[in-house]
Protein backbone atom coordinates (compact mmCIF):
# COMPACT_ATOMS: atom_id res chain seq x y z
CA UNK A 1 0.00 0.00 0.00
CA UNK A 2 2.78 2.67 0.60
CA UNK A 3 4.40 1.85 -2.77
CA UNK A 4 1.33 2.32 -4.73
CA UNK A 5 0.92 5.60 -2.93
CA UNK A 6 3.84 7.00 -3.42
CA UNK A 7 4.02 6.17 -6.87
CA UNK A 8 0.56 7.61 -7.01
CA UNK A 9 2.05 10.76 -5.22
CA UNK A 10 5.08 10.87 -7.62
CA UNK A 11 3.10 10.39 -10.61
CA UNK A 12 1.05 13.52 -9.82
CA UNK A 13 4.48 15.25 -8.84
CA UNK A 14 6.04 14.84 -12.13
CA UNK A 15 2.70 15.39 -13.89
CA UNK A 16 3.20 11.68 -15.68
CA UNK A 17 0.33 11.48 -18.52
CA UNK A 18 -1.22 7.94 -17.73
CA UNK A 19 -1.52 5.52 -20.70
CA UNK A 20 -1.74 2.07 -21.47
CA UNK A 21 1.70 1.38 -22.06
CA UNK A 22 2.39 3.44 -18.80
CA UNK A 23 -0.01 1.23 -16.68
CA UNK A 24 2.29 -1.61 -18.57
CA UNK A 25 4.83 0.18 -16.48
CA UNK A 26 3.71 0.38 -13.27
CA UNK A 27 2.29 -3.32 -13.63
CA UNK A 28 5.91 -4.54 -14.13
CA UNK A 29 7.59 -2.44 -11.11
CA UNK A 30 4.30 -3.57 -9.34
CA UNK A 31 5.49 -7.40 -10.06
CA UNK A 32 9.22 -6.37 -9.20
CA UNK A 33 8.57 -4.66 -5.94
CA UNK A 34 6.21 -8.15 -4.92
CA UNK A 35 9.50 -9.91 -6.37
CA UNK A 36 12.16 -8.37 -4.08
CA UNK A 37 9.99 -8.84 -0.83
CA UNK A 38 9.15 -13.22 -1.78
CA UNK A 39 13.52 -13.20 -2.08
CA UNK A 40 13.75 -11.62 1.25
CA UNK A 41 11.45 -13.30 2.88
CA UNK A 42 12.68 -16.59 1.10
CA UNK A 43 15.77 -16.06 2.27
CA UNK A 44 14.94 -15.64 6.38
CA UNK A 45 13.18 -18.57 6.18
CA UNK A 46 16.06 -20.75 4.76
CA UNK A 47 18.16 -18.73 7.86
CA UNK A 48 15.65 -19.56 10.29
CA UNK A 49 15.87 -23.18 8.98
CA UNK A 50 19.49 -23.09 9.01
CA UNK A 51 19.14 -22.87 13.04
CA UNK A 52 19.57 -19.04 13.03
CA UNK A 53 17.46 -17.07 15.37
CA UNK A 54 14.55 -14.81 13.68
CA UNK A 55 16.68 -11.59 14.73
CA UNK A 56 19.69 -12.65 12.83
CA UNK A 57 18.04 -14.28 10.08
CA UNK A 58 16.31 -11.36 9.84
CA UNK A 59 19.54 -9.72 9.20
CA UNK A 60 21.33 -12.54 7.04
CA UNK A 61 18.37 -11.92 4.61
CA UNK A 62 17.94 -8.50 3.66
CA UNK A 63 22.25 -9.56 2.95
CA UNK A 64 21.35 -12.14 1.20
CA UNK A 65 18.79 -10.80 -0.74
CA UNK A 66 20.49 -7.50 -1.77
CA UNK A 67 22.56 -8.44 -4.89
CA UNK A 68 19.56 -10.29 -6.54
CA UNK A 69 17.54 -7.40 -5.72
CA UNK A 70 19.96 -4.80 -6.50
CA UNK A 71 21.19 -6.29 -10.03
CA UNK A 72 17.51 -7.32 -11.36
CA UNK A 73 16.14 -3.75 -10.38
CA UNK A 74 19.58 -1.57 -11.83
CA UNK A 75 19.47 -4.13 -14.70
CA UNK A 76 15.49 -3.17 -15.88
CA UNK A 77 16.37 0.75 -14.60
CA UNK A 78 19.20 0.37 -16.99
CA UNK A 79 16.45 -0.28 -19.89
CA UNK A 80 14.26 1.99 -18.75
CA UNK A 81 16.39 5.13 -19.09
CA UNK A 82 17.74 3.97 -22.37
CA UNK A 83 14.14 3.51 -23.53
CA UNK A 84 13.22 6.88 -22.10
CA UNK A 85 16.13 8.56 -24.19
CA UNK A 86 15.74 6.88 -27.66
CA UNK A 87 12.38 6.19 -27.31
CA UNK A 88 9.32 8.22 -28.35
CA UNK A 89 5.84 8.65 -27.46
CA UNK A 90 4.34 5.76 -25.92
CA UNK A 91 7.98 4.28 -25.19
CA UNK A 92 8.86 6.97 -22.90
CA UNK A 93 5.67 6.69 -21.73
CA UNK A 94 6.65 2.90 -20.28
CA UNK A 95 9.71 3.81 -19.09
CA UNK A 96 9.11 6.92 -17.36
CA UNK A 97 6.52 4.90 -14.87
CA UNK A 98 8.96 2.05 -14.99
CA UNK A 99 12.03 4.01 -13.23
CA UNK A 100 9.41 5.70 -10.65
CA UNK A 101 8.05 2.32 -10.28
CA UNK A 102 11.77 0.61 -9.45
CA UNK A 103 12.92 3.23 -7.31
CA UNK A 104 9.93 2.97 -5.22
CA UNK A 105 10.25 -0.36 -5.06
CA UNK A 106 14.24 -0.66 -4.00
CA UNK A 107 13.59 2.13 -1.58
CA UNK A 108 10.19 -0.12 -0.12
CA UNK A 109 11.67 -3.63 0.04
CA UNK A 110 14.67 -2.95 1.33
CA UNK A 111 13.74 -0.10 3.96
CA UNK A 112 10.10 -0.07 4.86
CA UNK A 113 9.78 -3.60 4.96
CA UNK A 114 13.08 -4.16 6.83
CA UNK A 115 12.09 -1.37 8.94
CA UNK A 116 8.49 -3.18 9.73
CA UNK A 117 9.98 -6.43 10.14
CA UNK A 118 12.08 -4.80 12.72
CA UNK A 119 9.20 -3.21 14.35
CA UNK A 120 7.16 -6.50 14.42
CA UNK A 121 10.09 -8.28 16.30
CA UNK A 122 10.69 -5.96 18.82
CA UNK A 123 6.91 -5.47 19.64
CA UNK A 124 7.53 -9.31 20.51
CA UNK A 125 6.79 -11.69 17.75
CA UNK A 126 9.88 -13.63 18.13
CA UNK A 127 8.52 -16.85 17.23
CA UNK A 128 10.03 -18.41 14.07
CA UNK A 129 6.93 -20.02 12.79
CA UNK A 130 5.12 -16.66 12.41
CA UNK A 131 8.10 -15.90 9.88
CA UNK A 132 7.71 -19.87 8.21
CA UNK A 133 10.82 -22.24 7.89
CA UNK A 134 12.35 -23.43 4.92
CA UNK A 135 13.65 -26.89 5.04
CA UNK A 136 16.52 -28.28 3.09
CA UNK A 137 15.99 -27.84 -0.83
CA UNK A 138 15.26 -30.99 -2.30
CA UNK A 139 17.16 -30.36 -5.54
CA UNK A 140 15.02 -31.39 -9.35
CA UNK A 141 16.94 -32.41 -11.73
CA UNK A 142 16.82 -29.40 -14.31
CA UNK A 143 19.72 -29.85 -16.53
CA UNK A 144 18.08 -33.62 -16.97
CA UNK A 145 15.02 -32.14 -18.02
CA UNK A 146 17.17 -29.04 -20.51
CA UNK A 147 16.54 -31.02 -24.17
CA UNK A 148 12.35 -31.77 -23.56
CA UNK A 149 12.81 -28.00 -22.73
CA UNK A 150 14.44 -26.88 -25.61
CA UNK A 151 12.65 -29.10 -27.59
CA UNK A 152 9.06 -27.62 -26.95
CA UNK A 153 10.56 -23.94 -26.82
CA UNK A 154 11.77 -24.34 -29.76
CA UNK A 155 8.62 -26.49 -31.80
CA UNK A 156 6.70 -23.30 -30.36
CA UNK A 157 8.54 -20.46 -31.85
CA UNK A 158 9.17 -22.95 -34.95
CA UNK A 159 5.06 -22.93 -35.34
CA UNK A 160 5.02 -19.15 -34.62
CA UNK A 161 7.75 -18.92 -37.97
CA UNK A 162 5.49 -21.12 -40.19
CA UNK A 163 2.66 -19.10 -39.21
CA UNK A 164 3.96 -15.71 -39.85
CA UNK A 165 4.52 -17.23 -43.35
CA UNK A 166 1.43 -18.11 -43.88
CA UNK A 167 -0.34 -14.71 -42.73
CA UNK A 168 2.23 -12.92 -45.37
CA UNK A 169 1.26 -15.05 -48.11
CA UNK A 170 -2.55 -14.75 -47.31
CA UNK A 171 -3.05 -11.42 -45.98
CA UNK A 172 0.05 -9.59 -47.11
CA UNK A 173 0.89 -8.77 -43.81
CA UNK A 174 3.23 -11.22 -41.09
CA UNK A 175 0.54 -9.14 -38.23
CA UNK A 176 -3.01 -8.27 -37.79
CA UNK A 177 -1.72 -4.79 -38.01
CA UNK A 178 -4.03 -2.47 -35.78
CA UNK A 179 -5.54 0.98 -36.82
CA UNK A 180 -2.49 2.31 -35.27
CA UNK A 181 -0.16 1.20 -37.67
CA UNK A 182 -2.31 0.81 -41.08
CA UNK A 183 -4.70 3.74 -39.96
CA UNK A 184 -8.94 3.48 -40.96
CA UNK A 185 -12.02 4.96 -40.64
CA UNK A 186 -13.12 7.62 -37.30
CA UNK A 187 -16.76 7.40 -36.68
CA UNK A 188 -18.24 9.92 -34.64
CA UNK A 189 -21.32 9.46 -32.80
CA UNK A 190 -23.77 12.02 -30.69
CA UNK A 191 -26.08 9.90 -28.33
CA UNK A 192 -29.08 11.04 -26.34
CA UNK A 193 -27.35 10.06 -23.35
CA UNK A 194 -23.94 10.03 -21.81
CA UNK A 195 -23.33 6.66 -22.57
CA UNK A 196 -20.77 4.77 -20.26
CA UNK A 197 -17.62 2.37 -21.68
CA UNK A 198 -19.64 -0.76 -20.62
CA UNK A 199 -22.94 0.17 -22.49
CA UNK A 200 -20.74 1.13 -25.56
CA UNK A 201 -18.81 -1.71 -25.25
CA UNK A 202 -21.56 -4.27 -24.90
CA UNK A 203 -24.13 -2.00 -27.11
CA UNK A 204 -22.13 -0.28 -29.77
CA UNK A 205 -19.13 -2.00 -30.29
CA UNK A 206 -20.90 -5.11 -31.88
CA UNK A 207 -22.96 -2.96 -34.23
CA UNK A 208 -19.25 -2.04 -35.84
CA UNK A 209 -18.27 -5.70 -35.40
CA UNK A 210 -21.00 -7.20 -37.89
CA UNK A 211 -20.92 -4.17 -40.33
CA UNK A 212 -17.15 -4.97 -40.92
CA UNK A 213 -17.21 -8.36 -41.18
CA UNK A 214 -16.19 -9.41 -37.49
CA UNK A 215 -13.13 -7.57 -37.36
CA UNK A 216 -11.94 -7.11 -34.24
CA UNK A 217 -9.50 -3.66 -34.47
CA UNK A 218 -12.23 -1.30 -33.15
CA UNK A 219 -10.76 1.19 -30.36
CA UNK A 220 -13.61 3.05 -28.63
CA UNK A 221 -13.05 6.70 -26.64
CA UNK A 222 -15.75 9.06 -25.09
CA UNK A 223 -14.98 12.85 -25.48
CA UNK A 224 -14.73 14.49 -21.90
CA UNK A 225 -18.13 16.58 -20.92
CA UNK A 226 -20.18 15.58 -24.23
CA UNK A 227 -22.42 12.79 -25.27
CA UNK A 228 -20.10 11.75 -28.05
CA UNK A 229 -18.28 9.16 -28.65
CA UNK A 230 -15.51 8.36 -31.25
CA UNK A 231 -14.95 4.55 -32.54
CA UNK A 232 -12.52 3.75 -34.67
CA UNK A 233 -12.18 0.65 -36.90
CA UNK A 234 -9.96 -0.29 -39.89
CA UNK A 235 -11.31 1.97 -43.23
CA UNK A 236 -14.79 0.96 -44.16
CA UNK A 237 -16.28 0.83 -47.57
CA UNK A 238 -19.18 2.78 -48.50
CA UNK A 239 -21.59 -0.08 -48.56
CA UNK A 240 -20.13 -1.29 -44.50
CA UNK A 241 -21.07 2.77 -42.98
CA UNK A 242 -24.43 2.43 -44.95
CA UNK A 243 -24.97 -0.79 -42.68
CA UNK A 244 -23.70 0.96 -39.67
CA UNK A 245 -25.41 3.80 -40.28
CA UNK A 246 -28.99 1.70 -40.20
CA UNK A 247 -28.25 -0.51 -37.38
CA UNK A 248 -27.37 2.67 -35.22
CA UNK A 249 -30.31 4.75 -36.04
CA UNK A 250 -32.33 1.72 -35.47
CA UNK A 251 -31.02 0.57 -31.93
CA UNK A 252 -30.65 4.03 -30.62
CA UNK A 253 -33.14 6.25 -32.48
CA UNK A 254 -30.71 8.90 -33.19
CA UNK A 255 -30.48 11.33 -36.95
CA UNK A 256 -27.76 10.38 -39.64
CA UNK A 257 -26.53 14.19 -38.87
CA UNK A 258 -25.70 12.98 -35.48
CA UNK A 259 -23.04 9.98 -37.03
CA UNK A 260 -19.57 11.35 -39.04
CA UNK A 261 -17.30 9.05 -40.51
CA UNK A 262 -13.79 9.90 -41.62
CA UNK A 263 -10.83 8.59 -43.02
CA UNK A 264 -7.67 8.63 -40.64
CA UNK A 265 -3.55 7.87 -40.94
CA UNK A 266 -2.03 5.45 -38.68
CA UNK A 267 -0.71 6.99 -35.54
CA UNK A 268 2.19 4.91 -34.78
CA UNK A 269 4.53 6.12 -37.77
CA UNK A 270 7.51 4.69 -39.25
CA UNK A 271 10.00 6.57 -37.03
CA UNK A 272 8.02 5.89 -34.24
CA UNK A 273 8.51 2.22 -34.99
CA UNK A 274 12.51 2.21 -35.78
CA UNK A 275 13.03 4.78 -32.50
CA UNK A 276 10.99 1.50 -30.71
CA UNK A 277 13.04 -1.26 -32.10
CA UNK A 278 16.70 0.63 -31.72
CA UNK A 279 15.40 1.42 -28.22
CA UNK A 280 14.73 -1.74 -27.51
CA UNK A 281 17.98 -3.22 -29.38
CA UNK A 282 20.34 -1.06 -27.33
CA UNK A 283 18.55 -1.16 -24.11
CA UNK A 284 18.82 -5.25 -24.67
CA UNK A 285 22.66 -4.58 -25.70
CA UNK A 286 23.58 -2.60 -22.24
CA UNK A 287 22.02 -5.34 -20.08
CA UNK A 288 24.11 -7.44 -21.68
CA UNK A 289 26.89 -5.40 -20.61
CA UNK A 290 25.79 -4.62 -17.16
CA UNK A 291 24.80 -8.54 -16.92
CA UNK A 292 28.61 -9.40 -18.11
CA UNK A 293 30.72 -6.67 -15.63
CA UNK A 294 27.96 -7.46 -12.76
CA UNK A 295 28.54 -11.62 -13.11
CA UNK A 296 32.22 -11.10 -14.46
CA UNK A 297 31.05 -13.86 -16.61
CA UNK A 298 30.09 -13.46 -20.79
CA UNK A 299 27.97 -16.64 -20.04
CA UNK A 300 25.61 -15.44 -17.83
CA UNK A 301 25.33 -12.21 -19.81
CA UNK A 302 24.42 -14.86 -23.40
CA UNK A 303 22.05 -17.17 -21.59
CA UNK A 304 20.35 -14.45 -20.54
CA UNK A 305 19.57 -12.48 -23.05
CA UNK A 306 18.51 -15.86 -25.36
CA UNK A 307 15.80 -16.19 -22.61
CA UNK A 308 14.49 -12.79 -23.68
CA UNK A 309 14.50 -13.38 -27.11
CA UNK A 310 12.77 -16.84 -25.93
CA UNK A 311 9.76 -15.28 -24.45
CA UNK A 312 9.45 -12.37 -26.97
CA UNK A 313 9.62 -15.38 -29.77
CA UNK A 314 7.16 -17.10 -27.68
CA UNK A 315 4.52 -13.94 -27.48
CA UNK A 316 4.97 -13.38 -30.57
CA UNK A 317 3.93 -16.72 -32.18
CA UNK A 318 0.85 -16.35 -29.98
CA UNK A 319 0.34 -12.97 -31.90
CA UNK A 320 0.76 -14.93 -35.37
CA UNK A 321 -1.20 -17.72 -34.77
CA UNK A 322 -4.25 -16.55 -33.41
CA UNK A 323 -3.78 -13.27 -35.24
CA UNK A 324 -3.81 -11.01 -32.06
CA UNK A 325 -4.08 -6.94 -33.17
CA UNK A 326 -0.80 -5.62 -33.57
CA UNK A 327 -0.87 -1.45 -32.45
CA UNK A 328 0.98 0.35 -30.11
CA UNK A 329 -0.01 -1.67 -27.07
CA UNK A 330 2.34 -4.49 -28.96
CA UNK A 331 5.06 -2.41 -28.23
CA UNK A 332 4.27 -1.79 -24.76
CA UNK A 333 3.88 -5.60 -24.00
CA UNK A 334 7.05 -6.32 -25.59
CA UNK A 335 8.82 -4.04 -23.45
CA UNK A 336 7.01 -5.45 -19.82
CA UNK A 337 7.74 -8.63 -21.09
CA UNK A 338 11.81 -8.08 -21.62
CA UNK A 339 11.89 -6.33 -18.65
CA UNK A 340 10.44 -8.83 -16.05
CA UNK A 341 12.13 -11.46 -18.18
CA UNK A 342 15.22 -10.41 -17.17
CA UNK A 343 14.38 -10.05 -13.38
CA UNK A 344 13.39 -13.57 -13.14
CA UNK A 345 16.23 -14.41 -14.43
CA UNK A 346 19.17 -12.65 -12.52
CA UNK A 347 17.50 -14.41 -9.41
CA UNK A 348 18.56 -17.52 -10.31
CA UNK A 349 21.88 -16.39 -11.99
CA UNK A 350 22.63 -14.58 -8.07
CA UNK A 351 21.69 -18.32 -6.90
CA UNK A 352 24.32 -19.89 -9.08
CA UNK A 353 26.97 -17.06 -8.15
CA UNK A 354 26.81 -17.76 -4.61
CA UNK A 355 26.29 -21.17 -4.60
CA UNK A 356 29.69 -21.29 -7.00
CA UNK A 357 31.47 -19.24 -3.93
CA UNK A 358 29.96 -21.36 -1.06
CA UNK A 359 31.30 -24.81 -1.77
CA UNK A 360 28.37 -26.63 -3.84
CA UNK A 361 31.14 -26.88 -6.66
CA UNK A 362 32.68 -29.42 -4.93
CA UNK A 363 29.57 -31.23 -5.83
CA UNK A 364 29.95 -30.43 -9.41
CA UNK A 365 28.14 -27.93 -11.88
CA UNK A 366 25.15 -29.74 -12.28
CA UNK A 367 24.53 -29.76 -8.86
CA UNK A 368 24.87 -26.14 -8.29
CA UNK A 369 22.80 -25.62 -11.28
CA UNK A 370 19.79 -27.74 -10.29
CA UNK A 371 20.31 -26.44 -6.74
CA UNK A 372 19.84 -23.00 -7.36
CA UNK A 373 16.79 -22.98 -9.57
CA UNK A 374 15.68 -25.85 -6.95
CA UNK A 375 15.89 -23.11 -3.98
CA UNK A 376 14.60 -20.56 -6.47
CA UNK A 377 11.89 -22.34 -8.11
CA UNK A 378 8.72 -21.57 -5.38
CA UNK A 379 10.06 -17.47 -5.73
CA UNK A 380 9.85 -18.19 -9.27
CA UNK A 381 6.10 -19.26 -9.13
CA UNK A 382 4.93 -17.27 -6.42
CA UNK A 383 6.01 -14.18 -8.50
CA UNK A 384 4.74 -15.24 -11.70
CA UNK A 385 1.14 -16.25 -9.93
CA UNK A 386 0.94 -12.92 -8.24
CA UNK A 387 1.85 -10.75 -11.46
CA UNK A 388 -0.53 -13.05 -13.81
CA UNK A 389 -3.67 -12.15 -10.81
CA UNK A 390 -3.34 -8.52 -11.15
CA UNK A 391 -2.98 -8.45 -15.08
CA UNK A 392 -5.84 -10.78 -15.31
CA UNK A 393 -7.79 -8.84 -12.92
CA UNK A 394 -7.08 -6.38 -14.94
CA UNK A 395 -8.68 -8.74 -18.28
CA UNK A 396 -11.91 -9.75 -16.51
CA UNK A 397 -12.91 -5.98 -15.31
CA UNK A 398 -11.06 -4.01 -18.43
CA UNK A 399 -12.29 -2.61 -20.97
CA UNK A 400 -11.62 -3.91 -24.71
CA UNK A 401 -8.55 -2.18 -25.45
CA UNK A 402 -7.18 -2.70 -21.76
CA UNK A 403 -8.03 -6.80 -22.81
CA UNK A 404 -6.18 -6.40 -26.15
CA UNK A 405 -2.83 -5.76 -24.03
CA UNK A 406 -3.35 -7.97 -20.77
CA UNK A 407 -4.28 -11.09 -22.68
CA UNK A 408 -0.77 -11.27 -24.47
CA UNK A 409 1.07 -10.05 -21.70
CA UNK A 410 -0.37 -12.77 -19.68
CA UNK A 411 1.37 -15.25 -21.98
CA UNK A 412 4.39 -13.23 -21.61
CA UNK A 413 4.75 -13.66 -18.17
CA UNK A 414 4.00 -17.80 -18.37
CA UNK A 415 6.79 -17.92 -20.99
CA UNK A 416 8.68 -15.64 -18.50
CA UNK A 417 8.37 -17.80 -15.87
CA UNK A 418 9.29 -21.14 -17.75
CA UNK A 419 12.53 -19.99 -19.15
CA UNK A 420 13.60 -18.91 -16.09
CA UNK A 421 13.24 -21.99 -14.85
CA UNK A 422 13.58 -24.30 -17.42
CA UNK A 423 16.07 -22.47 -20.23
CA UNK A 424 18.17 -20.01 -18.78
CA UNK A 425 20.16 -22.20 -16.15
CA UNK A 426 20.64 -24.73 -18.23
CA UNK A 427 21.93 -22.72 -21.10
CA UNK A 428 24.03 -21.17 -18.91
CA UNK A 429 25.15 -24.86 -17.96
CA UNK A 430 25.62 -25.93 -21.60
CA UNK A 431 27.73 -22.51 -22.51
CA UNK A 432 30.25 -23.30 -19.88
CA UNK A 433 30.28 -26.88 -20.83
CA UNK A 434 31.07 -25.63 -24.43
CA UNK A 435 33.76 -23.56 -23.03
CA UNK A 436 35.20 -26.44 -21.50
CA UNK A 437 35.39 -28.87 -24.33
CA UNK A 438 36.97 -25.63 -26.44
CA UNK A 439 39.89 -25.45 -24.28
CA UNK A 440 40.19 -28.68 -23.90
CA UNK A 441 40.69 -29.36 -27.92
CA UNK A 442 42.86 -25.91 -27.99
CA UNK A 443 45.32 -27.99 -25.03
CA UNK A 444 45.22 -30.88 -27.13
CA UNK A 445 46.58 -29.10 -30.11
Amino acid sequence: FMYVGLEMVLMQAFEVTLTLPGIAGIILSIGMAVDANVIIFTRIKEEIGAGNSVDKAIKSGFEKALSAILDGNITTLIAAAVLYIRGSGTVKGFATTLAIGIIISLITALFVTRGLLTAFFALGATNPKLYGIKKETKVINFIGFRRIAYSISSLVIIVGFIFLAMNKKNTGDIFNYDLDFKGGSSTTITFDKDMSMKEIDSEVIPLFTSATGGNASTQAAKVAGTNEVIIKTRTMTTEERTKLYDSLQEKFSISEDKIVTENISGAVSTEMKKDAVWALAIAIFCMLIYIWIRFRDIKFASASVMALAHDVLITVTFYAVLRWAVGSNFIACILTIVGYSINATIVIFDRIRENLHNGSKKKGLEYVVNEAISSTVTRSINTSLTTFISVFVLYIFGVSSIRDFTLPLMVGIVAGAWSSVCIAGPLWFDFVILSKRKKEQLSKK
